[in-house]
């Protein structure tokens, strides 16, 4: 009898690990220039990507290349589902490039984002990164044998829209999901973002968005008294206690971001994509803050919202609130990326959003970049060399973005031409017609696939009808 419960007990971990480790891939380094622009610098280092050939039919079978974004290439690979449930429909290689400065492809090892290695952390550098590896995975062929289709998610879809359009002779088309292409200075207003963030709380409850507006002036009058910083931080089992002003504002703006992430991330079925949290995760927040609270009755239902956004996994572990990156996902680059060439204004009003009014001014901005790794953002760095709004001159790329996905406020929402389409989709968050397919997916969402899958087929097509013309 014990030998069969201690079969069991394997048994059961066994199949929870094949359910965490869903998808198998090979790991793989692939050599890069430091510096591909210049030539005075002759220094190397290893990328990292992810390959599968499970499917793949190697003697002309597409390569789905996904651009990997803002962090470990593995948190990509395993939530961009879509790519792994259709690779065997279409015999397809599937790669997945891990994002330079990120991860493990660091060129400076452990110093790689101290001030003065940082400097080469730039999209420019990054598609190069997958232009050379795309090269090598073609057998560095004049002609390319294999059709190439780029997938990415958010800043990872902006790359592969920019890959399509800076190197259409390597890259057939691109699935460019929740991309927000239109988020440069002066280009959608800078309080955008936050409404939608808003609006997607309102579909929960109205009641919940006023509680929240009303809990910032409440907060910072009961935080102005040391008294009650032990009793936040035992409520909301914070690592540390709320000191001084500084503290105060670290807690504001965590608490911020965790409506900000709560709303990109409303999936319909339970996710771990950024952290572990429940299906429709605003929904189940809002049920805590429907009331008319009293005393401390608002603050004892957000302690509940942060139980759920912090530790719905049940970990043991306190709240760090100075904490900056997004749950999983290490995404320490980034700050530096937004600070020179990927400007995106985010402004709050306290009028059409449920946050305290907070204006963007680009030279304050400017002065704490500068404060912090020593360089200026190129405001319209970004929008000339890729183009913004102005890419008629592009081709095969389907731009898709959810509404309840506070991103698609600069997302491209109409078609600009009969190759450059946009795909809107009702009720999704951020990239959903990316993640795997799930029986809780809307309708809508089903769709969007199904355009996806028509335009790689339409794309495969001419690649294929243009090698047969070559001589």
């Amino acid at each position: 009898m014990l030998n069969v419960k201690f079969f069991l007990f394997l048994l059961t971990l066994i199949l929870l690990n094949v359910v965490k480790c869903k998808y198998v891939y090979e790991t793989k380094l692939f050599q890069v220039p430091l510096d591909h622009f210049g030539y005075q610098r002759n220094e190397t280092f290893n990328i990292r990507y992810l390959v599968n050939e499970d499917n793949w039919d190697r003697g002309g079978g597409p390569i789905f290349f996904y651009t990997g974004n803002e962090g470990q290439i593995e948190t990509f690979a395993q939530h961009t589902g879509f790519m792994w449930d259709i690779a065997a429909d279409y015999r397809a290689k599937l790669v997945f490039a891990e994002h330079r400065y990120y991860g493990k492809s660091m060129p400076f090892g452990d110093k790689s984002l101290n001030k003065e290695h940082i400097g080469y952390l730039t999209s420019s550098q990054a598609l190069a990164d997958y232009a050379d590896l795309v090269n090598f995975l073609q057998g560095d062929r004049m002609r390319p044998r294999y059709p190439v289709i780029a997938f990415g998610g958010s800043y990872g879809g902006m790359l592969s829209a920019y890959f399509r359009m800076k190197y259409p002779h390597l890259v057939t088309g691109a699935i460019a999901a929740s991309a927000p292409v239109h988020m440069y200075p002066d280009m959608v207003p800078c309080e955008v973002f936050h409404r939608i963030v808003t609006s997607s709380f309102k579909i929960a409850s109205q009641k919940c968005v006023d509680n929240i507006k009303s809990s910032w002036s409440e907060l910072r009058t009961f935080l102005g008294s040391q008294n009650n910083s032990d009793w936040i931080k035992t409520k909301w089992n914070l690592c540390e206690p709320v000191k001084n002003a500084t503290d105060v504002q670290n807690l504001l703006d965590y608490l911020q971001t965790m409506y900000e992430t709560l709303a990109m991330v409303n999936y319909p079925f339970q996710s771990d994509f950024l952290m572990p949290l429940p299906a429709q995760p605003v929904r189940v927040v809002c049920q805590y803050l429907t009331d008319k609270f009293n005393g401390t009755q608002l603050f004892e239902a957000i302690g509940k919202v942060i139980e759920v956004y912090a530790n719905y996994n049940r970990k043991p572990d306190c709240v760090n609130y100075t904490n900056t990156n997004y749950g999983n996902l290490d995404a320490s680059g980034w700050d530096y990326q937004a600070c020179t060439e990927m400007i995106m204004p985010m402004c709050t009003t306290g009028k059409d959003d449920m946050f305290e009014p907070s204006p963007w001014n680009f030279t304050t901005y400017a002065e704490g970049c500068h404060k912090k790794y020593g360089v200026y953002p190129r405001r319209d760095d970004a929008r000339i060399q890729y183009g913004g709004d102005r890419i008629k001159a592009a081709s095969n790329i389907v731009f898709s973005n959810g509404l309840l996905d506070p991103w698609a406020g600069g997302g491209i929402l109409n078609s600009i031409s009969s190759t450059v389409t946009a795909v809107v989709i009702i009720d999704a968050a951020h990239h959903l017609d990316l993640m795997p397919a799930n029986p809780n997916d809307p309708e809508p969402v089903k769709m969007a696939r199904n355009i996806h899958r028509q335009n790689i087929d339409k794309w495969l097509r001419e690649f294929r009808e243009e090698q047969t013309k070559r001589p």
